[in-house]
């Protein structure tokens, strides 16, 4: 029965990243956290646990995504080339940090950032009459700023990069193939340093390699990558409006639950 909830995890964390290229962390993160904590894993190494298992399945799954939204065309080069390097940098610093930041105090930080986004993309209309290209100073220092919080949240950075994309016009299937690849970006440095870790705290369970928990990586991926183009190919068949305002409301649920969960404590 473990293992099937695996499975169930990895379907809808790779419907969620294909559709909405945001490499399916918010589905993977709090369902392994809810699964340690029946196992009786320590609160202190849990969190950990199910951020870098997060992050090491987002390497693999993302990477399917990636290839349905380039044969649809919206994986947008032009962006790329500046957005991705800050990227890179900011997944590695965040890493540094991941250790010594509270897993709670950052949910909460995070629930808060998703409300916020949510509603600018339900009020804020921009069309590419009035759109403008942000500067490549601005693509590598917000790239940073994604790819440094996306690693200690175990995400994709989807979340921010969509958002912040579809602010400045860009339409909203390039922001999610841009999100796609960033979120690959993100996950492999992470799951590197997060796989290759040397534990000094807690006890961990069998069969992990770092912080990293095996079986749910194993179970997880094995479902996630066919879901995962499932749900690009559904995202490439929705009104792009209709498809914001989905994103939107999915946003602004997930953000006040980790709100409340993280007050409620």
């Amino acid at each position: 029965m473990e293992y099937l909830g695996y499975l169930a995890v990895g379907s809808a964390a790779g419907l969620v990243s294909g559709l909405f290229g945001l490499g399916g962390g918010t589905v993977i993160v709090p369902t392994l956290l809810l699964v340690f904590a029946a196992q009786g894993v320590s609160p202190e190494i849990a969190t950990h646990m199910a951020i870098a298992t997060s992050l090491a399945c987002i390497s693999v799954t993302s990477v399917s995504s990636i290839y349905t939204h380039y044969q649809k065309g919206a994986v947008k080069w032009s962006l790329l080339k500046s957005f991705i390097p800050g990227v890179v940098v900011g997944a590695v610093v965040g890493t540094s940090f991941f250790v010594s930041i509270q897993g709670a105090f950052l949910q909460l930080l995070l629930g808060v950032f998703l409300v916020a986004i949510s509603i600018q993309m339900i009020f804020l209309k921009t069309t590419e009459a009035i759109a403008t290209v942000p500067s490549r100073t601005f693509l590598i220092a917000s790239g940073a700023g994604i790819g440094g919080v996306s690693a200690l949240f175990g995400v994709g950075g989807g979340m921010f990069t969509t958002p912040l994309l579809t602010h400045f016009g860009v339409k909203i299937h390039h922001a999610i193939g841009v999100a796609a690849v960033g979120g690959f970006c993100i996950a492999l440095p992470a799951t590197i340093v997060y796989g290759s870790a040397d534990i000094v705290m807690g006890s961990l369970p069998d069969s992990t390699l770092g912080y990293i928990f095996l079986p749910a990586w194993f179970g997880i991926i094995i479902t996630s990558a066919p879901f995962a183009r499932l749900g690009a190919i559904l995202a490439h068949r929705a009104n792009a409006q209709q498809l914001k305002s989905i994103f939107a409301v999915y946003l602004l649920l997930l953000g006040v639950r980790f709100v409340w969960m993280n007050i409620a404590g």
